[in-house]
């Protein structure tokens, strides 16, 4: 009896640890123990399949051609995004696009060489998914769909709609499917460096490619990605302008002024701020004169003091002093001696 008990209190605690162990879901996100599977299923055909194509295909192919070729699909791309920007009402997104679109195809030999770039033209990037989010579409719970990895309800129907109206589509399937496949290989060759970094820095790698999905979704929708914020101005502001001026005996160049605000003017003889100064002299040190001087003695005496010329010193004489002048008392005589 006491081991059966013992047994079943042993796998209640082990069924509430499991139960303690299992990952918390996130409120967006409600379908967490299906997409784990499925990110299971893609990161096993990812690793073992997708890396080491991706790989030889760096090994066997030189960069300036892997340049050529991701070029060449970021080109047609640009059909999608002045679509997608058109339906949003982006206009001016949408004619530079198109420019993009027209000047790479003409002059980069039909989209091999990126010369819009830098020639000033921005590259955008729109999808169907996001047209609906513009509209106030919601995104819906997060999905991780086989083999494209990761999405939510809304950006899934908006992929339907992206691979109907892809250009490639238009193009014979003898053709069209080894573009496909090059065109995987090589966005996989370009995220080579970012699944290393994913390996090394993610603890929960499904929660990590889960939270960067979600947060650049939402940048793009708001469109923060495409039009950043310009860096504030840091010029000092005491430059008025380059008519301003130079203060008086501050080299050129418009250095701030860090006179003494009592210096109202310069010294007679280019002395300024001298401690022999005359009272009321332009450059004149301020008025330190003590408060208790309300008018200056007679026969030119202050308390004992002679005026010292420039201004008085102040009154220190002792209170016991009944009036200027004053003798001091003679000394006491000795006490007698006693007789």
């Amino acid at each position: 009896m006491k081991l059966r008990n013992t047994a079943l209190a042993l796998t209640a605690a082990g069924l509430i640890s499991g139960c303690a162990t299992a990952p918390d879901r996130k409120p967006g996100d409600p379908f967490e123990p299906v997409n784990r599977a499925i990110f299971t299923f893609n990161d096993g055909v990812d690793r073992y399949i997708a890396v080491p194509v991706a790989k030889g295909y760096q090994k066997v192919t030189p960069q300036p051609l892997r340049t050529a070729v991701s070029n060449f699909f970021s080109n047609l791309g640009d059909l999608t995004n002045a679509a997608n920007a058109l339906l949003q009402l982006k206009i001016t997104d949408a004619t530079e696009d198109i420019m993009r679109f027209a000047f790479n195809s003409v002059f980069g030999i039909g989209g091999l060489l990126d010369w819009a770039t830098p020639a000033g033209l921005p590259k955008h990037h729109q999808d169907f998914g996001l047209t609906l989010g513009h509209w106030g579409i919601p995104s819906g719970p997060y999905l991780v769909l086989p083999l494209f990895g990761p999405s939510t309800v809304r950006d899934s129907m908006g992929l339907v709609v992206d691979v109907k109206f892809n250009p490639l589509n238009y193009v014979e399937p003898a053709t069209r499917n080894p573009l496909y496949v090059l065109q995987f290989v090589s966005t996989r060759s370009d995220l080579l460096g970012a699944t290393s970094l994913l390996e090394q820095a993610a603890l929960d790698k499904y929660s990590f490619v889960r939270d960067a999905y979600v947060q650049q979704r939402l940048a793009r929708l708001r469109g923060t990605s495409n039009n950043p914020a310009p860096l504030p101005e840091y010029d000092d502001h005491g430059d008025t302008g380059p008519a301003a001026a130079p203060a008086a005996g501050a080299p050129a160049g418009g250095v701030p002024n860090y006179s003494d605000p009592g210096d109202v003017g310069e010294t007679p003889n280019g002395a300024a701020g001298t401690g022999g100064a005359a009272k009321g002299a332009p450059g004149a040190l301020p008025n330190y004169n003590d408060p208790g001087e309300s008018a200056p003695a007679p026969n030119g005496a202050s308390g004992g003091a002679t005026r010292a010329p420039g201004g008085d010193l102040p009154n220190y004489a002792d209170p016991g002093d009944s009036g200027a002048g004053a003798t001091p008392a003679a000394p006491a005589a000795p006490a007698s001696s006693p007789q």
